[in-house]
């Protein structure tokens, strides 16, 4: 996966953290919120990063892109979040090269989702990409990447139930309060933050609770009275929060602040209280569960919930990786067959060149010279030549070496196409 465009060769990584060996302490460490994921971004292109894209969830942080060595990207997320180098090593992972495009295949798919079937990364790969396009910072290939994960995640989506029935962690949640509050038609329920998890989860709640037990906080005020009056529930100030958390038997914290928003010293308890928190990092100090009565849960708990759901999903599994393995053995084709295109289209022209000085020489020195004749059967043996280091160079175990070796023999020094040149002529070749 070398990028020949650079003036020194790359090569495509995957570097990140997730669920499946960071517990949410340590993702919260590394987690990116939307002015650390800008300035990593440009901190990127100042450094001459050619391509790169970012995502950073609840369950993980990952950059894919092309660096000379891993660390260049280890080191941006480094810089741009609360994590160190000596913990990242700890419980990271760096994939390159095959292994990297098919990570973010399982990635894109929720394959590799906490909740098998979640699909819901699918959408953060499409932001994160749209991100770094608009700053020059997406390639030919990266492109190419991500529209072939879109179209599997869509497939698998289509063709399989991988995704079927209500899990997540919004729906877990809903389920966690359901079993373990007693009385839950007649308790109030305070929702804190507006974001995605903290939206699914208000939705759920109002499809098996009264609307009138729901209150609504957000730093943002308007942000909580557009989902409160799509939902119909009930929406208080900021201010009131330590006077809405009285009130409450159950608290669900889904805010995107980076440092915890509740802790013992708002709790003034004269009640059990259920608290759930939803946030990465977290945002609920672990000090209230000092305060008797206070059950303090957080989202890695919810999501190790299984129930018949998920038990049915994992027969998918299967359909869904031979999908992936199809539409991923085609861009790993287009990727290997772009590598060398230019040089079979600057041997093409040079075999162009010397039956054009060929047929000239005939054309002058035989009065019946047949033009007609002459070009269709130089061009078929010309096409069948080149279909033929076509065809070396696909099989071959050393490309780069039968590359230097055409560019050599016949002199010629290609220059790359524009992608969309290089698939038509290909086409052409293979007819």
């Amino acid at each position: 996966m070398e990028n020949e465009n650079t003036s020194k060769s790359t090569t495509f990584y995957s570097v990140g953290l997730s669920y499946k060996k960071a517990d949410a302490e340590m993702r919260g460490k590394f987690s990116l919120d939307a002015k650390a994921k800008t300035n990593l971004l440009e901190q990127a292109k100042n450094e001459g990063v050619e391509s790169l894209i970012v995502t950073s969830t609840c369950n993980r942080t990952e950059i894919y892109g092309f660096a000379q060595h891993p660390f260049q990207l280890i080191k941006l997320l480094c810089e741009n979040s609360q994590g160190t180098v000596e913990e990242f090593q700890k419980v990271a992972f760096v994939y390159k090269k095959q292994e990297a495009i098919h990570h973010m295949f399982r990635v894109g798919t929720g394959l590799d989702s906490q909740i098998l079937g979640d699909f819901e990364i699918i959408s953060q790969l499409k932001i994160a990409f749209a991100e770094s396009k608009a700053k020059f910072l997406a390639n030919a290939f990266m492109e190419r990447l991500v529209n072939a994960v879109i179209q599997s995640s869509k497939k698998i989506k289509n063709e399989t139930e991988i995704s079927s029935g209500a899990t997540s962690v919004s729906f877990a949640s809903v389920q966690y309060i359901f079993k373990n509050v007693e009385d839950i038609a007649n308790k109030n329920i305070l929702l804190f933050g507006t974001g995605k998890i903290g939206r699914n989860t208000c939705e759920n709640l109002v499809k098996h609770t009264k609307h009138e037990q729901i209150t609504l906080i957000n730093r943002t005020k308007d942000k909580a009275e557009k989902l409160a009056q799509k939902l119909n529930v009930i929406v208080k100030d900021y201010a009131d929060l330590q006077l809405e958390i009285q009130k409450a038997d159950v608290i669900v914290v889904a805010t995107g602040a980076q440092n915890p928003t509740i802790d013992k010293t708002l709790l003034n308890l004269k009640k059990p209280l259920l608290i759930l928190d939803l946030s990465i990092p977290k945002n609920v100090n672990e000090n209230v569960k000092d305060i008797p009565g206070v059950t303090l849960v957080h989202m890695d708990h919810l999501s190790q919930m299984t129930d018949e759901t998920l038990e049915r999903r994992k027969l998918h599994i299967p359909a869904a990786e031979a999908i992936i393995e199809e539409i991923q053995a085609e861009f790993i084709s287009w990727n290997k067959n772009r590598k060398f295109a230019p040089t079979i289209h600057a041997l093409k022209e040079k075999f162009n060149s010397i039956k054009d000085g060929e047929l000239n020489f005939q054309r002058k020195k035989l009065s019946n010279f047949d033009e007609e004749q002459a070009e269709l059967i130089s061009n078929r043996i010309i096409q069948k030549i080149t279909n033929h280091f076509v065809n070396h160079l696909k099989d071959g175990e050393s490309m780069d070496e039968g590359i230097e070796w055409i560019e050599k023999v016949f002199q010629i020094s290609p220059l790359a196409p524009e992608a969309g040149i290089l698939i038509k002529e290909f086409n052409e070749l293979q007819r």
